[in-house]
């Protein structure tokens, strides 16, 4: 999963069956896609892995603890801002239960579950990350 090598950040695609948690940004000029439609992660921490990074962003943002053993795909990307850093995307297919649990933090304006389809053609949708989850389904069997 993780070679080592040097990150600025991780995001997660929690996914129900045909479906993914997402959330809309702050709507704050100062941020990067101030108010599109985002996934859960965010920046690295100390020496923390790709792994450790987003799911401490998960639970920071939406209160769940996901255990790692659900994470099915884990990739590193050039990163969309700075191309000679490296960030990474990671999928873990978790249960419909799980929503329940969500306690929405202090980041992002609100959250809903969208179809794969649906994030995969919002117009208002964090770019990189769409391309990211068609990379993941293409390799879905």
């Amino acid at each position: 999963m993780w070679d080592g090598r040097d990150f600025s950040g991780a995001k997660l695609a929690l996914v129900i069956g045909d479906r993914t948690i997402i959330y809309k940004r702050d709507d704050i000029p100062t941020i990067p896609f101030p108010g599109l439609w985002d996934l859960p992660g965010g920046g690295r921490e100390g020496s923390e892995s790709p792994l450790d990074c987003a799911l401490r962003e998960t639970h920071e943002e939406f209160g769940l603890h996901i255990e790692a053993s659900r994470i099915c795909f884990c990739r590193a990307y050039p990163n969309h801002r700075y191309p000679t850093e490296y960030s990474y995307f990671l999928v873990a297919e978790v249960e419909e239960s799980i929503l329940a649990e969500i306690r929405f933090g202090d980041e992002g304006e609100r959250w809903e579950v969208a179809t794969l389809r649906d994030f995969l053609h919002r117009p208002d949708a964090v770019p990189y990350l769409q391309a990211r989850l068609r990379d993941w389904l293409d390799t879905r069997c």
